[in-house]
């Protein structure tokens, strides 16, 4: 079964779901699965869903969630650019706010150009780690993927298969 990619469509699915996947975010703090079993199982989905869904294709969560650039983002980028990593700053970041990283000074990305990123090679950590799946410890980290069903469709089809899954089963 082909599964949905059009960023509109999931953005309406994901909004139409919200009540559901914040119950369903709270279900998983509480249910009886380890935080590994939890972390299998997303593992699991995000490799048959990504094995179905382009990521490169869409392009959406460079133009809405903005990755924060930590000092060796800064400077690969800059390197890979052919200017300092001060003019990379003043030119491309915000101040940094948090210690976390800088993020963009606006959105889109202003490396992404017909869906792709012109620098896909030196793309900062944050963008190669994106949405995060792969990642241990997802149950600590379900409030940012609540959030990203309605941006990315890996995210959506992950989260909702998750939820088909192991979620509570009602009485029909």
């Amino acid at each position: 079964m082909k599964l949905e990619t059009d960023i509109g469509t999931i953005g309406r699915l994901a909004e139409k779901n919200r009540d559901a996947d914040w119950a369903f975010r709270s279900y998983l703090k509480s249910c009886d699965l380890s935080a590994e079993e939890i972390d299998a199982l997303v593992h699991k989905h995000y490799k048959a869903v990504s094995e179905q869904i382009a990521c490169r294709k869409c392009g959406n969560c460079c133009r809405v969630v903005g990755p924060l650039f930590k000092e060796k983002d800064v400077q690969r980028l800059a390197a890979h650019l052919k200017i300092t990593g001060e003019a990379f700053i003043r030119d491309y970041l915000k101040p940094e706010e948090d210690g976390e990283g800088r993020p963009l000074k606006s959105l889109p990305c202003p490396f992404l150009s017909d869906n792709s990123c012109v620098v896909y090679e030196q793309r900062p950590d944050d963008c190669r780690s994106y949405p995060h799946l792969h990642k241990k410890d997802f149950v600590f980290r379900l409030m940012q993927a609540v959030s990203n069903c309605s941006i990315c469709p890996i995210v959506y089809h992950v989260y909702n298969r998750l939820k088909a899954e192991i979620g509570p089963k009602t009485r029909g």
